[in-house]
């Protein structure tokens, strides 16, 4: 499905041909016009890659930043195929595959997901992780919690542990516990707006940045006070504001001068990100 550029907020593409400039903005605005991409991930906890691929009545492609992500075509169908229910995969968006991928989850180790619902990231960090060393899978949301457990008992997770705490309450549970955290933070959700309308209307009727950043920089704090010293966070959203991103994590780091940035291998398909925008005047972002 492709977007109508028409549908897009004002304010939104405004705001884009600010920080972009008028060359990138246009290729920008013509990534609306493609097609959308679908990926499944092979739950390697029940079924190897190889195996899978022998079996699958799926035309797959693979995606160069998931080891067990694929590209399937959407006519497939796969969540109406009885492998679907068995939990041999999982349906992930090809990019939101990435953020498990970077936090790059080894056996025996203690990981946090913080806003784990509904538990794509989870799956994955779990199937890195063997079933050895201990997981916590944490939402705030009590209607998100349910789809959260539903997967991890679907997907075989022995090691998870499903909580439904605030940041707060964790942090007097596991005091410099963890050895890797991801904070896939909630967010104004401007990279949805091409899967569906119904994002571009959230975003338009108050689901736009406003206290977002407020609330990402909590999560922040609030991980490094459970993260072991010499440990690594994950941060991710699905917007494009950098008000969210790298100004979040720019503010971060000036508190934290005991955290670096990570240099990583970049996938093809994948763009850096902007440190250029962590010092926009606020006037640009408008």
């Amino acid at each position: 499905m492709a977007i109508n550029i028409k549908n897009l907020p004002n304010e939104f593409l405004n705001k884009m041909k600010n920080i972009m400039g008028e060359g990138e903005f246009k290729e920008f605005v013509l990534s609306f016009n493609m097609q959308r991409q679908h990926g499944l991930r092979i739950n390697t906890l029940k079924i190897d890659v190889e195996h899978f691929l022998k079996i699958s009545p799926f035309k797959l492609e693979k995606i160069p930043w998931s080891e067990d992500g694929f590209y399937y075509n959407e006519d497939d169908n796969p969540t109406k195929h009885p492998y679907y229910f068995a939990g041999l995969y999982y349906i992930q968006e090809p990019s939101a595959m990435l953020p498990a991928e970077l936090l790059n989850a080894k056996p025996g180790e203690f990981v946090l997901d913080l806003c784990a619902a509904p538990g794509g990231k989870t799956t994955k960090i779990a199937a890195g992780m063997e079933g050895e060393g201990l997981l916590v899978a944490n939402d705030i949301n009590c209607d998100r919690i349910k789809a959260l457990i539903k997967n991890v008992e679907l997907y075989g997770l022995k090691n998870t542990v499903v909580s439904n705490e605030t940041p707060e309450k964790l942090v007097c549970i596991f005091p410099e516990y963890f050895d890797k955290i991801l904070i896939d933070a909630p967010c104004s959700g401007e990279g949805m707006f091409r899967k569906d309308n119904i994002a571009i209307r959230s975003w338009e009727y108050g689901m736009k940045v406003k206290n977002y950043p407020h609330i990402q920089l909590e999560l922040l704090e609030h991980s490094d006070k459970m993260l072991k010293q010499g440990g690594r966070i994950v941060y991710s959203t699905c917007t494009f504001s950098p008000e969210e991103n790298e100004q979040v994590i720019a503010k971060f780091l000036e508190r934290h001068e005991n955290y670096e940035l990570l240099q990583i291998k970049l996938p093809r398909g994948a763009d850096p990100g902007r440190p250029e925008w962590a010092n926009k005047d606020e006037r640009m972002l408008k």
